[in-house]
């Protein structure tokens, strides 16, 4: 890779690692619907000036909803529910198992002896990780912030549908498509006077923390990222998203001054663990066709 991109590499998982933090200091006055709501609205705005991508609707609604409403609004709920966020951090990254997991049954794909270790690695993480529940949050919170890797991992698998589509057009209309649901889901939930109310009296910080959320983590993040996919192998790319739970861990701990237990710390590092011995694993090299 050019040093250039490298750096954007790097850059791209330091703003998805502090983003965990902006979404915690947004989450004490937004609920997670509304918070979550108005990241997308605010990563949507291009789609005032850009048309709909080349996709079929049923396949732009599917990705929406998975990799980007489910996963975002359920990592919200865990976080206004208490869970830590540099755990919340570690917790999503392990998308990587999913998504290894879910091609194995949805495309038959057979993983790597290497990736299947990785694999077992990261389980015996989450179940050290699981060991810790019901202590500082509850168990319910939890079982809905694991929703979000399982998401993830879908969306991902779905977006393999949508190649050859330009990735700023397709992310800015995703996520057009889970503000609108997102924002009706936030009226039921909150109800209309409540949510004016929040809207009309958000505080600097929240604003600021919304914008850097919808416009800098989602819009330009998600298209660097992708520009990179394009342009490199995702052996090369991929393995910068494990810099993310170390940057998203590191700053929690300076801004809200979490502290993890050995059992909890232990499970987190498993976990990263395994996801390194996912990402970094070589895939079976195709034998030279012979003339």
């Amino acid at each position: 890779m050019k040093p250039a991109d490298i750096l954007i590499a790097v850059m791209v998982a330091i703003v998805w690692g502090l983003a965990f933090v902006a979404s915690r200091l947004a989450l004490d006055e937004l609920s997670p619907e509304l918070m979550t709501a108005l990241r997308f609205s605010v990563a949507a705005v291009p789609c005032l000036f850009i048309r709909k991508p080349k996709i079929a609707w049923p396949l732009l609604i599917a990705i929406s909803f998975t990799l980007f409403l489910g996963q975002f609004l359920s990592q919200a709920y865990g976080i206004a529910h208490g869970v830590p966020v540099g755990l919340t951090s570690v917790v999503v990254q392990s998308q990587a198992l999913f998504t290894i997991g879910f091609a194995v049954l949805a495309f038959g794909e057979r993983p790597t002896p290497a990736q299947t270790a990785g694999i077992a690695i990261a389980a015996v993480g989450l179940l050290l990780i699981c060991g810790t529940v019901g202590y500082d949050f509850s168990v319910g919170a939890f079982a809905v912030l694991m929703i979000s890797p399982i998401s993830f991992a879908i969306g991902n698998l779905l977006l393999r549908g949508a190649r050859g589509v330009p990735m700023f057009d397709l992310f800015a209309w995703l996520c057009l498509t889970s503000a609108v649901p997102l924002f009706a889901l936030a009226l039921i939930a909150d109800g209309p006077a409540p949510t004016w109310q929040v809207l009309t009296h958000m505080s600097l910080t929240t604003a600021l923390c919304m914008l850097a959320l919808g416009g800098i983590s989602t819009s330009i993040a998600y298209w660097l990222w992708g520009r990179l996919l394009r342009d490199y192998p995702a052996a090369q790319v991929v393995p910068f998203a494990l810099l993310v739970p170390f940057v998203g861990s590191a700053a929690s701990s300076i801004v809200f001054g979490e502290r993890f237990g050995p059992l909890r710390l232990t499970g987190m590092l498993t976990v990263i663990g395994g996801i390194a011995v996912m990402v970094l694993a070589k895939r079976p090299q195709p034998l030279a066709k012979t003339a």
